[in-house]
């Protein structure tokens, strides 16, 4: 398979002047997050390294597991421009292993894993329950229009503190946990709207990738 092939998405939700949404391509549901961008007016595009970083307007981690895309991180040098990118004002967004990534604080981190700290909150990893725990759940998201998100929670986290600056996009209604979050440039949940034909997410974060643009 080409390069081409592998790292951009093109179709009819692309137009030109498409914002260009990079996916942290070294683990996780990437295709998923490529099609997704595709389909909600983004210009998709793999990043592996920091040349591809530096060429993209916002940037999504996915879900995955957060322990390996840390340590991918570090292999592939990408710890440090990816924090410069995002003091420097890049929106970012993370499902599930993504918003593990985004957090300032771990409450029970894995052993040298670390956060990019984007988001001023605590969060717990796996704290749903092991695989055999996963559910989907409806939920109600601010800023989603008026129809619940079916929402996918694989090994998910939540968020056990979010900061005063953080708004609350959505709670899981069968434990009141944080489960979507903002604060400024950054979006964060703990399920995978990557594995959904709800594409309402990924439009909120590319439009704040327009709104910065």
């Amino acid at each position: 398979m080409s390069a081409t092939s592998v790292d951009v998405v093109t179709g009819s939700g692309s137009p030109a002047g498409a914002p260009t949404i990079g996916v942290l391509a070294l683990q996780g549901d990437v295709a998923e997050h490529l099609r997704a961008v595709s389909l909600s007016g983004g210009r998709p595009l793999a990043v592996r390294r920091a040349s591809e970083l530096e060429a993209v307007d916002g940037l999504i981690i996915p879900g995955g597991e957060s322990t390996t895309i840390w340590k991918l991180l570090s292999i592939f040098e990408l710890v440090s421009p990816l924090r410069s990118s995002i003091a420097n004002g890049m929106p970012v967004f993370g499902s599930c292993a993504g918003m593990i990534l985004l957090a300032d604080r771990l409450e029970d981190p894995a052993s040298e894993q670390g956060t990019l700290g984007a988001i001023d909150m605590t969060v717990r990893r796996n704290a749903f329950g092991r695989q055999f725990d996963s559910f989907e759940r409806d939920l109600v998201f601010s800023g989603a229009g008026e129809q619940p998100f079916h929402a996918v929670f694989i090994r998910a986290p939540w968020v056990e503190e979010a900061g005063p600056g953080v708004e609350v996009l959505a709670t899981e209604p069968g434990t009141g946990k944080i489960v979507a979050v903002r604060q400024g440039q950054s979006l964060a949940t703990a399920f995978h709207p990557e594995l959904t034909q709800d594409n309402r997410v990924h439009k909120i974060f590319i439009d704040m990738v327009r709104e910065r643009s």
